[in-house]
């Protein structure tokens, strides 16, 4: 039997991911990607970032999906796309037991994604560990200010480009 031919079966996880991006496809349309339905973090992407708050609140109360937590928010640096971006895991918790995986992305300089800390209190600290981490702006963050490096830190230490600053208030800083 040939490798294409063998593992045809999904497994449960990807069957529940496939039928909860569906629905959120049947809302919003070519305003998510198609669903990378891999076996590690099926996901998708939100290809209008403006609709990216919408989107999160539909699937955190959308009786069929219920996305009621997000496990975690990370940041992204795409240089050679010139984009930057999130990867938010959600899972619906005590509910339908589902989980997948959003990307946003936005420009790299001066673009912007909509928080979704008001959606969920777990984005709060990690969209502003974005802010610090890699400049992301998220619009309408109740308090998006530096949250691992002081407030006159230069750069963003985890974009691929970040060049370390000699001195810190007359300090050298180790590289």
């Amino acid at each position: 039997m040939g490798e294409s031919q063998e593992n045809t079966v999904e497994s449960p996880e990807v069957v529940a991911a496939k039928a909860a991006w569906q629905v959120v496809r049947e809302k919003f349309g070519n305003a998510v990607s198609e669903l990378d339905d891999n076996p590690y973090m099926p996901f998708f992407e939100i290809e209008q970032v403006e609709l990216w708050r919408n989107i999160a609140l539909f699937m955190r109360d959308d009786p069929s999906l219920r996305f009621n937590y997000m496990a975690c928010l990370s940041g992204v640096d795409y240089p050679e796309e010139g984009k930057l971006g999130i990867v938010c895991n959600l899972e619906s918790l005590g509910q339908h037991g589902h989980k997948i995986a959003v990307k946003v992305k936005c420009d790299r300089n001066g673009g912007t994604i909509p928080s979704v800390s008001k959606v969920w209190k777990t984005a709060d600290w990690h969209e502003r560990e974005a802010f610090d981490m890699y400049g992301m702006i998220f619009s309408g963050h109740p308090d998006l200010r530096r949250i691992l490096c002081p407030e006159d830190w230069e750069g963003y230490p985890l974009r691929k480009d970040y060049q370390v600053q000699e001195t810190y208030h007359g300090i050298k800083v180790p590289d």
